[in-house]
C-alpha cells in the first residue's frame, strides 16, 4: 500500500485519529468510576480512584512498548524488507504479552509498593486491592495491545487505532455496567470487567488488522526471533523506558516543589496540570504522525522526505499550540471555577494561569523532537537528552522558586521544556550525518 502523499492536509487528516484515541484512553478509567459512583458508596469510589492511579502508573511507564513499535514498524515499512512489518508486530506483541505476565506473577509485592504511597482508610485501601487484584489479569492483554496501537500509527492506520480504542471503551462500559448493577459484583466487578475488556479488545484488533497482514509477506519463525532484531527492540524499548521514568520524575518534582509553597499552590496548579494533559492528547497526536513518517524515511533512507515529514507536522504543532494556549488562557478560567469551589486553590490556579497558557506555546518543540527521535530510534540520545533536561530544572527550580515563589516555579517548569528540547535538537547533526 503506498503511504499517503507528505502534504498538511494529509498528516492532519491522520493526526485526527490519534487525538480522538488520546482522549478515549483515559475514559476507560472515568467509565469504572462513574459506574461505581451510582453506588452512592464514597468508599468504593475512592477505591478505584486509587485503584486507577496504580494502573495509570504501571501503564505509562510501559508506554515505550506503543513508541518502539510505532517507530520500528515504520522503518520496516519504509525499508521494504520482506516480511519485517509483520515481525516487528509479533516480536511487539510477545514482548508487551510477557511483560503483562510479569506483572502478574508479581502482583502482591507491585501491590503491596504501589498502595504504601497512599495513606488512605483501611477499608478504601482493601478495595482498592480488590480492583488491582482483579484488574492485574487483563494486563498481557493490555500491554499487547500498547504494541499492536504502537504498529497501526507506525503504518499510518490512525483510523483502526481509534477505531479499536472506542470499542475497548463501549465493552468495558458495558461489562462494568453488567458485573457491577447486574452481577452486583462491586469495586472487583468494576476490575474485572476492565480486564475482560481488554480481552476482548485484543481480539477484536486481531480481527480487524488481519487484512492487513493478508496483504504483507509472512515471517518465518527465525526472522520474527532473529536475534539482531530482538537486541535491538529491547535496546530501544530499555532506554526509552528509562526516558519515560525521567520525565515522570520531572512531573513528580514540579508536584513537590508546589507542595512545599503551600496546599493551596499543590491543589491550583493539580488543576492546571489538566490544561498540560490537554495538550499532549493534541499535540502528541502531531509527534505521533512525525514518529511514523519519520521512522518510514529513515527505514528508506530518504533524508529529503525525513526533513519534510518533521517540517510539515512541526508547522501543524505550532499552529495547534498557540490555539491551546490562546483557549487557556481565555478561558481557562470557567474550567477552574468548574474543577473547585475552594477561594484559595481557584486564586492559585488563576495566578499561574497565563504561565500555564505559555506550556503549549513554549514546549511544542519538545513533543516533536521527541517523535523524531522515536521515529528514528536515537532511543539513547532521549535517553540521556531527558537526564539532562530533568537536572538543569532542579538546578533552576532550586534557584528560582526561593527567589520567586510560585513565579519561579512555573519559570523553572517552563524552562524544563525549553531543556529537553536543546538536549533534543543536539541529534539534530548525527541524523544529517546518518541519512542526509
Amino acid at each position: 500500500m503506498a503511504a499517503p502523499a507528505l502534504t498538511r492536509r494529509a498528516l492532519f487528516v491522520r493526526a485526527v485519529p490519534i487525538m480522538g484515541a488520546n482522549i478515549a484512553t483515559p475514559l476507560v478509567g472515568l467509565a469504572d468510576l462513574a459506574v461505581i459512583g451510582n453506588t452512592g458508596d464514597a468508599t468504593p469510589i475512592a477505591a478505584v480512584a486509587l485503584g486507577t492511579l496504580v494502573f495509570n502508573a504501571f501503564y505509562w511507564s510501559l508506554g515505550f512498548l506503543r513508541m518502539g513499535a510505532t517507530a520500528l514498524a515504520a522503518q520496516a515499512d519504509g525499508g521494504g524488507a520482506p516480511g519485517e512489518t509483520a515481525a516487528v508486530l509479533w516480536r511487539g506483541l510477545a514482548v508487551g504479552a510477557g511483560l503483562g505476565l510479569a506483572l502478574i506473577i508479581a502482583q502482591a509485592p507491585l501491590r503491596e509498593a504501589a498502595f504504601m504511597a497512599f495513606s488512605g482508610p483501611e477499608d478504601v485501601e482493601a478495595a482498592g486491592k480488590a480492583y488491582v487484584d482483579a484488574r492485574i489479569w487483563g494486563a498481557p492483554a493490555a500491554l499487547a495491545g500498547f504494541a499492536l496501537y504502537g504498529w497501526l500509527i507506525g503504518l499510518g492506520l490512525t483510523g483502526r487505532a481509534l477505531a479499536l480504542q472506542i470499542a475497548l471503551n463501549l465493552v468495558n462500559i458495558a461489562l462494568s455496567l453488567w458485573f457491577v448493577l447486574g452481577l452486583d459484583q462491586g469495586v472487583a466487578g468494576v476490575g474485572a470487567a476492565s480486564a475482560l475488556a481488554q480481552w476482548i479488545h485484543l481480539i477484536a484488533a486481531a480481527v480487524l488488522i488481519a487484512p492487513v497482514l493478508l496483504k504483507r509477506r509472512w515471517p518465518s519463525r527465525a526472522q520474527v526471533l532473529d536475534r539482531a532484531a530482538l537486541v535491538r527492540l529491547f535496546a530501544v524499548n530499555r532506554d526509552i523506558f528509562l526516558r519515560t521514568l525521567a520525565l515522570l520524575a520531572g512531573f513528580y518534582w514540579f508536584n513537590e516543589a508546589s507542595l512545599r509553597l503551600g496546599p493551596e499552590v499543590l491543589a491550583g496548579n493539580a488543576i492546571l496540570l489538566q490544561f498540560i494533559s490537554i495538550s499532549a492528547f493534541f499535540l502528541d497526536a502531531f509527534a505521533h504522525v512525525a514518529e511514523a513518517e519519520t521512522g518510514r524515511a529513515a527505514g528508506a533512507r530518504d533524508w529529503n522526505a525525513l526533513t519534510r515529514a518533521f517540517r510539515l507536522t512541526s508547522e501543524l504543532a505550532a499552529g495547534c499550540a498557540l490555539v491551546l494556549g490562546a483557549v487557556f488562557l481565555i478561558g481557562g478560567h470557567l474550567f477552574i471555577e468548574a474543577m473547585t469551589d475552594d477561594p484559595a486553590a481557584r486564586a492559585a490556579a488563576l495566578d499561574a494561569l497565563i504561565w500555564c497558557a505559555l506550556v503549549p506555546v513554549v514546549g511544542w518543540p519538545s513533543w516533536q523532537l521527541d517523535g523524531l527521535m522515536i521515529g528514528t530510534t536515537r532511543g539513547a540520545l532521549m535517553r540521556n537528552a531527558m537526564l539532562a533536561a530533568l537536572l538543569i530544572y532542579l538546578a533552576l527550580d532550586f534557584v528560582l522558586r526561593p527567589m520567586l515563589g510560585v513565579t519561579g516555579l512555573w519559570l523553572a517548569f517552563l524552562l524544563y521544556y525549553v531543556a529537553r528540547a536543546g538536549t533534543l535538537a543536539a541529534g539534530w547533526a548525527g541524523l544529517k550525518r546518518d541519512y542526509a
